[in-house]
């Protein structure tokens, strides 16, 4: 019998929760890296020390608590999005092979791309307050802009408008939809071949191998436009996506759109691993 989609919603978003808990040191540093401008690299918060030195100056300058910035919106990004990217691969997966259809990559691919786009929408403004509040650092701000992730909603919408909280949807947009197609789609194939091979089957480890190749494949195609999503939704002087990619490949250069890698890699890696793990066992305890 097919499992509700609540069920499979609520997994997800549990899943997606605490993966974002456990991982987002990791992501306020790549964000603190990401948003660096060449010029400014020594002077702001991890100049020169990639992740390590990120985290490191971002707990001296500001405290612990600092490299959980933005977990609130965080968790509300990945109720959300997370919850609707995953509970909806399934169904429009089915959707696209049809009844009785052989599950092909390519419907994998294009299943992931669609609820990746359809979450995201719904979910942007989450993610810009999470973004903003990441960014908000005593390093990177003359001072605090905001006071929590209920009034960065509230100030965003006074001093921008309700559509500022829609910001760098475009690239949002694809950012998220590549992400999704590299860890839904590749941690369903792999998985599926994994379990094709002698001496595999469906526990841990091939969760890990999975989570893990999907993690890898997430951050090699998704580097340059989530570089590209953060710079827009952290610095609100860029006018469009074409502006802030021209602007950044000219003051920073080509490397700049992989600014960032080890700590999105370990970032992504790891979440994915800690995500499919999580949801394979709530999977099997509620549905």
């Amino acid at each position: 019998m097919a499992s509700s989609f609540a069920a499979v919603f609520f997994s997800s978003a549990f899943a997606a929760c605490f993966a974002e808990v456990c991982t987002i040191p990791l992501d306020t540093a790549k964000v603190r890296l990401q948003l660096q401008k060449k010029a400014a690299q020594v002077a702001t918060s991890g100049g020169g020390g990639g992740m390590l030195g990120t985290i490191m100056s971002i707990t001296r300058e500001e405290g612990v608590s600092a490299l959980w910035n933005g977990i609130i919106p965080g968790l509300h990004r990945q109720c959300v999005y997370g919850g609707l990217r995953i509970g909806l691969y399934e169904p429009v997966k089915v959707f696209f092979i049809g009844d009785g259809g052989v599950s092909l990559l390519a419907n994998k691919i294009i299943a992931a791309l669609t609820t990746g786009v359809i979450a995201i929408v719904v979910a942007n403004p989450t993610d810009l307050v999470k973004v903003r509040l990441q960014a908000d650092g005593k390093a990177t701000a003359v001072k605090k802009h905001y006071s929590g992730a209920l009034n960065a909603y509230a100030t965003i919408i006074r001093q921008e408008g309700i559509g500022a909280l829609w910001t760098g949807l475009g690239p949002n947009i694809a950012r998220n939809a590549i992400i999704n197609a590299a860890e839904l789609a590749s941690y369903d194939q792999l998985k599926q071949m994994f379990l094709e091979l002698p001496g595999f089957t469906d526990n841990v480890f091939t969760h890990l191998l999975a989570g893990l190749g999907a993690g890898f494949l997430a951050v090699c195609i998704g580097s340059p436009v989530d570089v590209v999503k953060s710079r827009m939704m952290g610095d609100s002087t860029y006018k469009s996506t074409l502006d802030c990619v021209a602007k950044t490949l000219k003051n920073d250069g080509l490397p700049a759109f992989y600014k960032g890698f080890i700590a999105n890699f370990c970032r992504i890696g790891s979440w994915n691993v800690i995500m499919f793990l999580t949801l394979e066992q709530v999977r099997r305890w509620i549905l």
